[in-house]
């Protein structure tokens, strides 16, 4: 009798919660068991789709789970993925892959030397528009890309109503919050995309009167040599009109993909005009989750490199960290100090 597959969720965030679903609708026969690490487990204590609730990491190790979703605060992802990572558990780590670079390349090293998949929850490279729009970039449709303008932003108490935005993940310091790190979805896309940039610089801050004390606003330009390239990034968790929206601008014409829209709009000069391609539009926007599962899973049975690796959320974090010196500075960090960083 072939026994069942076993998965550990850590954490039941809003995003711990839609892994949890989503897990169960693709295996629904398999045991899963959640370790919720901020609140206690009352005796007697269930939770819809979790087959078991654990108080302790100990329990949840001991449980033997073939693979693990680490769905809480960036803060606590390196030391719970490196217990588990020890116990010769795959690691699904959601966004950010960690709050600091210090550890995480002994984590990547170890996980490569015992065959442990490590994936990063970057979930819109899972979303058919943006696939769509770097296609058309890299098929050369609009010439050589010479700039690009990305945006993204949100106002914070709106991300999740119910809520109050100032005990939240996103609200502090302590818990690898602001807008760089929450919002790093976009430094992910523009890296897989056109790659690690020579140069970053960038300006930032708390503008709002949101109570909180992290950047809820920051201004990043990555330079690029060869080929020359200027990408200028937009982070906030300020803006009441939702956006998420990048520009590619080529020497023969301009690529716009609009996330919350799910549409592109392909300006080709040769035409002289623009055409509107809305058919990679997702009418459930959880496929694009179920997807990034489905490949997780995919790359546990098979022991292939997933499409967001530990190596590219290092990447992201790499890009933070530039930002960072960038900011406290006043300068640009060079691609020798990014080197520096990643080591």
């Amino acid at each position: 009798m072939t026994m069942p597959e076993r998965f550990l969720i850590v954490s039941l965030g809003s995003i711990g919660r839609r892994h949890l679903r989503n897990l169960r609708m693709l295996r629904p026969d398999a045991l899963i068991a959640v370790w919720r690490q901020s609140t206690p487990v009352a005796s007697g204590e269930t939770i819809d789709g979790a087959d078991f609730l654990f108080s302790t990491l100990q329990q949840a190790i001991e449980f033997g789970p073939a693979a693990a979703i680490l769905a809480g605060p960036a803060s606590t992802h390196l030391p719970i993925a490196i217990k588990l990572a020890q116990a010769g558990i795959h690691l699904f780590i959601e966004k950010p892959v960690a709050d600091r670079l210090d550890g995480l390349t002994e984590l990547l090293d170890f996980c490569r030397q015992r065959q442990l998949v490590l994936m990063v929850g970057y979930n819109l490279r899972f979303l058919p528009s943006l696939n769509e729009a770097k296609r058309i970039v890299e098929s050369g449709s609009i010439g050589d890309v010479l700039s690009v303008r990305a945006e993204v932003g949100q106002y914070l108490p709106d991300w999740r109503p119910a809520a109050d935005y100032r005990t939240g993940v996103s609200a502090q310091s302590a818990l690898g919050g602001g807008a760089l790190l929450e919002l790093s979805h976009d430094i992910d896309y523009l890296c897989w995309i056109f790659g690690m940039p020579d140069r970053v610089t960038a300006r930032g801050g708390r503008y709002s009167r949101l109570e909180i004390d992290v950047e809820d606003t920051a201004e990043i330009l990555l330079e690029y040599d060869a080929p020359a390239r200027l990408v200028s990034l937009h982070l906030d968790m300020i803006q009441r009109a939702p956006i998420r929206r990048c520009r590619f601008i080529g020497s023969e014409g301009t690529v716009v993909w609009d996330s919350i829209g799910d549409r592109i709009e392909f300006y080709r000069a040769s035409q002289g005009s623009w055409e509107t391609m809305n058919q990679f539009a997702l009418t459930d926007r959880n496929r694009m989750y179920l997807d990034e599962l489905e490949h997780f899973l995919a790359c546990v049975a098979s022991g292939a490199v997933p499409l967001t690796s530990g190596e590219d959320g290092r990447n992201v974090l790499v890009m933070v960290h530039a930002a960072r010196l960038a900011m406290a500075g006043g300068t640009s960090v060079g691609l020798e100090e990014l080197a520096q960083c990643a080591a």
